[in-house]
C-alpha cells in the first residue's frame, strides 16, 4: 500500500536509515558505562568558540548544526551518533520495529535521574516527544509521521506511525530527542536554565547570556566515558577574526575558522581539522516570485547561476579551500551527477541574455540577509550579480537569526550554508513543501513523482528517481550553489577532536585532552 506523498515525504533518507533499522533490530550491544574509555584522562576545562548564539535551551526548540553544542552538555538524547555516523544507544538501550515498520518500541535506561532529582522514565520520554510535536520547534517536523506515543511500562516507549518513517532513528540521534526534566519544564524557565540528565550542569552564576555559558561536570552521570573535562565553556564569538585571535591568545581551545585564517592559525602553532560538510552559495527561496517577481522565471534563476565565477570565488575568497559545484547533492549521494558539477560554468554574457529574454534587460533589485558573512564574500557576490544587472542589498542580521533567515519566509534568498547528506534528508530540509528551508512552500509535480519513487520504489527505481530529482533541481535552478566549503576547525596543540559526518562542528563528546 502506498501512503499519500505529501505525508510520506516527512520521512528521512531511505539509504541512511536502512543502516539505522538494522542496528535497531538488534540488541544495544556493549553498555557504554562498561567501556574502557571511561578510564581515559580527564582535562580541567574546555573552552570553545561558537559561531552562533542559542535562542533557547528548551529541548523542544533544539536545532541542529552549530546549535547542537549548546544542548549536548545538559541533555541526553534517546540515540547518539558516533563520528562516522553510526547510530548507537544513549537513553534508549534497545529499539525494534514491528513487521511493517509502523510501530517503534524503545527500551529506556532504568538508572538515570535528571539533575533536579526527577526520575527519567518512559513517561518523561513520552512527555518530551509529545511536547516537541506540539511546540512546533525546528525539529517538530521530524516527528511528523508520529501518530501516538505510549509508555506501557516504566522502561518502555512505543511510538505509533501513520506510515513507515525510515528517518526516525536518524532524527532521534540528531536533535529530535533531547530529554528535559518534566518538572523543570512545567515550572518554567527551561529556555534560560536547562535541566536534563546530561554529562554537565549549567552554572548560571558563571554564565553571561548571549556571551558565555559555563557547564560543570555532573558527578552522578551514568556514562563517564562521555565526560572528558571537568568544565566546558561555550563562548559566543560570531566574528571569525575574533575567534582566530582568541585561539592564538589561548583564550579558547577550539573553534571554526574561515579558510583564509588557516595559514595564520598553523603558523601560530594551532592544529587544523579539514572536512567538507556543507553546500554554500545563494539559496534561492522565493521561486514562485511571491515577493520578488523575477525569481518566478527559471531564466532569471539560471542567470544568477551563470553570473557567479565559482573558480575565482573559491580561489580568492576561500583561499582555494573548497570544491566548486552547480549541484546541491554531495559526491557520495545517489543523486550526484558529475555532469552537474560545472553545469553553470561562468558566463556573464549568457546571464545577461537570459535576463533580457525574461524581460529584465535592465536588471532588478533583490535584498538578501547576511549573518556574520565575510565582507569579501558579500563583495564578490555583489560584483558578480551587479555585473549582469542584479542589484543586491545585504541586510545584516544578528547571529541569533543564523537559521531563521532561511526558514522564516521573511527573505527571498539566503546565504545560509546547508549540510549535505543523503538525498532524502536534504529533500526534507530544502525541497519538500514541508521542508524547514522551503518557507514559500514551492513545489512541482515532478518533485512529488521523484520523491514517491525514492521512498516506495525498488532500489533501482530509487536511484533513478534521485537522479531525476537532481536534474530538476539543478536545471530549474532552484538554488545557486557555488561550492562545498572546507570546514576549517582549529584546536590548540593540547586538544584533540574527531570531526563528525554531517556536522559543521563536532559533537562535544568527541573532544579529548592530549597528554
Amino acid at each position: 500500500m502506498k501512503f499519500p506523498v505529501r505525508r510520506a515525504i516527512l520521512a528521512t533518507t531511505v539509504a541512511f536509515a536502512s543502516t539505522a533499522l538494522v542496528v535497531g533490530c538488534t540488541s544495544a550491544g556493549e553498555d557504554p558505562t562498561d567501556s574502557d574509555s571511561a578510564e581515559s584522562p580527564r582535562g580541567d576545562s574546555l573552552t570553545l568558540g561558537t559561531v552562533l548564539e542559542v535562542n533557547s535551551f528548551d529541548p523542544a526548540q533544539a536545532h541542529f548544526a552549530h546549535h547542537r553544542q549548546f544542548f549536548q552538555p545538559t541533555y541526553d538524547s534517546l540515540l547518539r551518533q558516533e563520528p562516522d555516523g553510526t547510530i548507537v544507544p544513549m537513553l534508549a538501550t534497545e529499539w525494534e520495529y514491528n513487521e511493517d515498520s509502523t510501530e517503534l518500541t524503545l527500551t529506556i535506561r532504568d538508572d538515570v535521574t535528571f539533575t533536579d532529582g526527577t526520575d527519567l522514565d518512559a513517561e518523561a520520554v513520552k512527555f518530551n516527544l509529545e511536547r516537541l510535536k506540539q511546540e512546533n520547534g525546528p525539529a517538530a517536523s521530524t516527528l511528523g509521521l508520529v501518530s501516538s506515543i505510549e509508555a506501557p511500562a516504566d522502561d518502555t516507549v512505543v511510538i505509533e506511525l501513520e506510515a513507515p518513517d525510515p528517518g526516525l532513528l536518524y532524527n532521534m540521534s540528531v536533535q529530535a530527542s533531547f530529554i528535559g526534566s518534566p518538572t523543570a519544564i512545567e515550572a518554567g524557565g527551561i529556555d534560560t536554565m536547562p535541566v536534563g540528565s546530561g554529562p554537565y550542569v549549567m552554572d548560571a552564576s558563571a554564565s553571561i547570556p548571549g556571551s558565555e555559558y559555563t557547564f560543570t561536570i555532573n558527578e552522578d552521570y551514568w556514562d563517564p566515558s562521555l565526560q572528558h573535562y571537568d568544565e566546558i565553556v561555550l563562548s559566543v564569538i560570531p566574528d571569525a577574526t575574533a575567534r582566530l585571535n582568541a585561539l592564538l591568545a589561548g583564550q579558547i581551545d577550539g573553534a571554526l575558522l574561515s579558510p583564509k585564517a588557516q595559514e595564520q592559525a598553523l603558523s601560530g602553532g594551532l592544529v587544523d581539522h579539514l572536512y567538507e560538510v556543507n553546500i554554500g552559495g545563494i539559496m534561492l527561496l522565493d521561486r514562485d516570485g511571491t515577493v520578488v517577481e523575477p525569481l518566478a522565471d527559471v531564466r532569471v534563476r539560471q542567470a544568477i547561476n551563470y553570473a557567479i565565477n565559482r573558480e575565482e570565488f573559491v580561489a580568492q575568497v576561500e583561499a582555494g579551500l573548497g570544491t566548486t559545484t552547480s549541484q546541491i547533492f554531495p559526491p557520495d549521494s545517489d543523486a550526484f551527477n558529475p555532469e552537474y558539477e560545472d553545469f553553470y560554468a561562468y558566463d556573464p554574457d549568457k546571464a545577461r541574455e537570459l535576463l533580457a529574454e525574461a524581460g529584465y534587460s535592465d536588471g532588478f533589485d533583490i535584498e538578501i540577509p547576511s549573518v556574520n558573512t565575510d565582507p569579501a564574500y558579500l563583495a564578490a557576490m555583489s560584483q558578480y550579480l551587479g555585473d549582469v544587472g542584479i542589484r543586491v542589498t545585504w541586510n545584516e542580521r544578528p547571529a541569533s537569526e543564523g537559521a531563521s533567515v532561511a526558514s522564516s519566509g521573511d527573505y527571498v534568498a539566503s546565504l545560509k550554508p546547508n549540510a549535505q547528506g543523503p538525498t532524502w534528508i536534504m529533500a526534507n530540509q530544502l525541497i519538500t513543501p514541508d521542508a524547514i528551508y522551503n518557507p514559500f512552500r514551492n513545489t512541482d509535480p515532478r518533485i512529488d513523482e521523484a520523491l514517491e519513487a525514492i521512498q516506495f520504489g525498488s532500489e533501482e527505481e530509487s536511484v533513478a528517481a534521485q537522479q531525476d530529482l537532481n536534474a530538476f533541481i539543478t536545471e530549474e535552478a532552484w538554488f545557486a550553489p557555488v561550492y562545498r566549503p572546507a570546514m576549517v576547525y582549529v584546536t590548540n596543540a593540547e586538544t584533540d577532536v574527531e570531526s563528525q559526518v554531517g556536522q559543521a562542528v563536532p559533537s562535544l563528546y568527541y573532544y579529548t585532552p592530549i597528554g
